[in-house]
């Protein structure tokens, strides 16, 4: 369920990133970038596990996939905040410098 979740939240990151290519404002790149790494971990952590199960990879608990579920949230929401501190930190537009400056005036 990680897998799937952080795989869904990098294509949904990459289709936003690709239809504003050009210009990056929003630092969308990053985030794609942040989501794809996470799926190569998930998809590594996927292989490694099938290896030790076999069939019963297929098969698992409803608990364990609520588990997984709560994870790849939790992925998603950490990839956000990262993407967050990035796009605060080199301020694109300018907007939180302004603001700054603004406040001492």
């Amino acid at each position: 369920m990680t897998l799937l979740l952080t795989v869904f939240a990098a294509i949904i990151s990459t289709i936003v990133w690709y239809k504003n290519a050009p210009k990056d404002d929003w630092k969308v790149g990053t985030l794609a970038l942040i989501y794809w790494g996470a799926s190569l971990m998930w998809m590594c952590d996927a292989i490694f596990e099938y290896a030790e199960l076999k069939d019963e990879f297929f098969q698992p608990a409803t608990a364990d996939m609520i588990n997984d579920a709560f994870l790849g949230l939790t992925v998603i929401a950490l990839g956000l905040i990262i993407w967050l501190v990035v796009l605060l930190a080199k301020d694109p537009k300018g907007a939180l410098k302004a603001k700054l400056l603004s406040k001492k005036n």
